[in-house]
């Protein structure tokens, strides 16, 4: 019976200590430009990017930025792959990869219906980390938030 046990324990620990080192692969970074936000009013989400010494982000085959649906923010569309963003593709012995030092800026604008209060954007990236030193790719997707606010009135644009 403990070796029963056993055997259901271990594959969990190994994944557990397998992925451990997986989410410092990408750290992601998100922010809400403006944090205080009115109806009508746009703004951008922007992600900075962290990614590990030795590590490099594929650009093929895929890097989408997928962003869950809000009742407060209007965005162009739900998902964004590279080339809709315009991240720079550089090339290392061959290999082509994302450069990604540059912040990324999605643009949206808030519903006028948006409800007044504290709200939450979430989201994940999909990506492929390799290591070219190592020979090895990894498919893999970060999750991030970011907290915002909307107010009840509406934005006046300037004149």
């Amino acid at each position: 019976m403990k070796r029963f046990i056993l055997l259901l324990i271990v594959p969990f620990l190994l994944l557990g200590f397998l992925s451990s080192g997986v989410d410092d692969l990408l750290k992601v970074n998100v922010s809400i430009n403006p944090k205080r936000l009115r109806r009508g009013q746009e703004g951008k989400v922007v992600l900075k990017f962290t990614v590990k010494e030795g590590i490099r982000v594929s650009s093929q085959p895929s890097f989408t930025i997928e962003l869950e649906p809000s009742d407060e923010l209007i965005f162009p569309k739900n998902f964004f792959s590279a080339s809709d963003l315009e991240i720079e593709i550089k090339e290392e012995d061959g290999k082509e990869y994302l450069d990604l030092k540059e912040p990324i800026e999605i643009p949206f604008s808030v519903n006028m219906d948006a409800k007044r209060g504290n709200h939450t954007i979430r989201g994940k990236i999909k990506y492929f980390a390799c290591s070219q030193e190592e020979g090895w790719c990894l498919k893999y997707a970060s999750k991030f938030s970011s907290a915002f606010f909307t107010s009840a009135r509406i934005f006046q644009k300037k004149k």
